[in-house]
């Protein structure tokens, strides 16, 4: 709806300038909404500003953050969300998440929520998911492994919904009071 894009609108340009104030989000900005920090390495928010910045010009722009969030949305079609989640592993972007892609994803992803494993383990972790999801055994998973495997593990996509964009003039209500526009 008009109110919702507006709601949008409002959060874009809150994120756009909370380090610098041009119309665009850059990955410091995406870092501090998403970690509270603007600064440090992470290979999470590498990937997903490299998803959400579709022209390739180190900046997102509103049409981008709209396009971007769309995958989150809890109605967006779980195809649309398998494909991401494809594409935020694929660190390599050859059309094939690779042994050595999944190793730094989950030491990515066990650093950031501060647990540690130990090297056995973390083996252990990579060489179950391939023996369950590289059917064809040829060391790398494709598009369809990858799709049947978060099939069979529905947790993967987790992350991949943001309830409060279902609505976001509830979430954000000082938006809709503040809107200029009829539905």
């Amino acid at each position: 709806t008009v109110n919702e894009i507006e709601a949008l609108h409002e959060l874009f340009k809150k994120l756009s300038s909370s380090i610098i104030d041009d119309g665009s989000i850059h990955k410091e900005e995406l870092q501090l909404a998403l970690f509270k920090t603007p600064y440090g390495e992470n290979l999470f928010l590498d990937r997903v500003f490299d998803l959400f910045d579709e022209k390739k010009n180190g900046v997102i722009d509103f049409d981008e953050f709209i396009h971007a969030l769309n995958v989150f949305h809890p109605h967006a079609p779980k195809e649309d969300k398998i494909n991401f989640a494809f594409r935020l592993y694929d660190l390599r972007k050859t059309g094939f998440i690779e042994r050595e892609e999944v190793k730094q994803m989950v030491i990515a992803i066990m650093k950031e929520s501060e647990m540690m494993l130990s090297d056995d383990l973390l083996e252990s972790i990579i060489d179950h998911t391939f023996i369950d999801a590289d059917s064809d055994m040829d060391g790398r998973i494709n598009n369809d492994e990858w799709k049947a495997f978060v099939l069979k593990h529905p947790n993967l996509l987790k992350h991949m919904t943001l309830p409060y964009l279902k609505d976001i003039t509830t979430a954000f209500p000082s938006f809709v009071f503040n809107t200029e526009v009829e539905d």
